[in-house]
């Protein structure tokens, strides 16, 4: 597969992949010749939390291996809160 079959999108919190792969082979001999072609098409839908960066969403293909990286929002940073241990 090829970066340029592959489309990432962000919408209304959803992150959708999608793409389509096309592969044809072909073999001959002294008495015969093969095509063979094989189609294919995906799309994967993913709910991602509000507390993502819908702005800051970045992909990368490399090496056949697609990688989403999400950031958090600079408000979703900052809520960390301390949670007290208790003994019993």
């Amino acid at each position: 597969m090829d970066e340029n079959n592959i489309d990432v999108s962000m919408a209304d919190g959803v992150l959708t992949i999608q793409g389509e792969r096309e592969d044809e082979t072909k073999d001959e001999g002294k008495n015969f010749h093969r095509v063979e072609r094989s189609y294919g098409s995906f799309c994967r839908q993913i709910a991602m939390p509000t507390t993502i960066d819908e702005d800051n969403v970045e992909a990368k293909f490399e090496k056949g291996v697609l990688s989403v990286t999400c950031k958090k929002t600079a408000h979703a940073k900052q809520q960390k809160r301390k949670i007290d241990v208790k003994a019993t």
